[in-house]
């Protein structure tokens, strides 16, 4: 995976994914550059391609019944700007290492409060997507394979005994970070270096310029 670091990652994508949502509708030159740039991210951060046709093929099969009442010649280029969007930010999301998502935001120009609130978001859904791995391997040692074993086995019932294990546990995460000292703030130092905001601005402004481009 190419050297880039977490907060510098994070707003490169999402640079990125705003240029591609404020393109002007059916521009398909500018959403076809837009395409490049997402699958040319998508090569430097080396992503799983595995785990990320799953998590597209999901989000698309929601994002269809949303886009398609729309009518096909809209709902297709809303369809491909968002994939575009999702393999960028699940290129970024898939390969960000455990409990680092706090130092990725360190450095984004957003309110504390909102920082904060993004960080246990992100902390929650580590736990989450643990103990479904934990519930996944429990049915698998009770014989029970396949996506079909999984969905029946994950019934209503299921679901709320996962929801109230992860509340439990995030909460004791949460009253074990207040012990250790937690304030809202993560005591790291995360300041871009001048190489890095040189690229974050040549990366702003060529996504500026295509996605006005696509207004003219």
């Amino acid at each position: 995976m190419l050297k880039i670091s977490l907060p510098l990652r994070l707003q490169l994508s999402l640079i990125i994914v705003i240029g591609a949502a404020f393109l002007k509708h059916h521009t398909w030159s500018n959403l076809l550059v837009y395409g490049a740039i997402a699958i040319l991210w998508m090569w430097l951060l080396q992503v799983p391609i595995r785990k990320l046709g799953g998590l597209l093929g999901a989000e698309l099969i929601f994002l269809s019944l949303v886009a398609l009442p729309l009518g096909w010649e809209r709902a297709s280029f809303l369809l491909v700007r968002s994939l575009i969007c999702l393999i960028v930010m699940n290129s970024f999301l898939l390969t960000l290492p455990p409990h680092s998502f706090g130092i990725a935001l360190k450095d984004l120009p957003i309110p504390a409060p909102l920082k904060e609130n993004l960080l246990l978001a992100g902390q929650y859904l580590e736990i989450l997507l643990s103990e479904v791995g934990r519930m996944q391997r429990s049915a698998q040692l009770r014989g029970i394979n396949g996506a079909g074993g999984w969905l029946r086995y994950a019934s209503a019932a299921m679901i709320g005994a996962l929801y109230l294990r992860t509340l439990d546990r995030a909460e004791r995460v949460y009253a074990a970070m207040i012990t250790r000292g937690y304030n809202g703030q993560l005591p790291i130092d995360s300041t871009l270096k001048p190489k890095e905001r040189f690229t974050l601005i040549t990366v702003g402004i060529t996504a500026t310029c295509i996605t006005l481009s696509s207004y003219l």
